[in-house]
């Protein structure tokens, strides 16, 4: 089991960019595709992106071309990099490791307490 704890969240204009981080404490972090979600109020908790132990990374739609994740395995820690935010990127922002199944990806930890991202236009 891999416990998270997501930070770096706050206020920010439209326009401006945030870095999350979210370190994970447990085995085999490395070895983990790892996802970032968001769940905006009154609205289900959605995929934003992904990336593999190796590097390889697979983005939401409404992110790609604005946001880049990471990891730093020696860390244990997984990044997303939010550039060119809009107000409808406001949301709690949430890790998980993930897998793909039935083609989509499903969280598959328990989640963290998530980081508050706050979009102002």
């Amino acid at each position: 089991q891999v416990q998270l704890v997501e930070s770096g969240g706050g206020l920010v204009q439209a326009g401006g960019s945030l870095r999350l981080s979210c370190a994970a404490s447990g085995s085999i972090f490395s070895t983990n595709i790892m996802g970032w979600y968001r769940q905006a109020p009154g609205k289900q908790r959605e995929f934003v992106a992904a990336i593999t132990g190796g590097g390889i990374t697979n983005y939401a739609d409404a992110v790609k071309g604005r946001f880049t994740i990471s990891r730093d395995n020696a860390k244990s820690t997984v990044y997303l990099q939010m550039n060119s935010l809009k107000p409808e990127d406001t949301a709690v922002y949430y890790c998980n490791a993930v897998r793909w199944s039935l083609n989509r990806w499903v969280p598959s930890g328990s989640w963290g307490q998530g980081t508050q991202v706050t979009v102002s236009s």
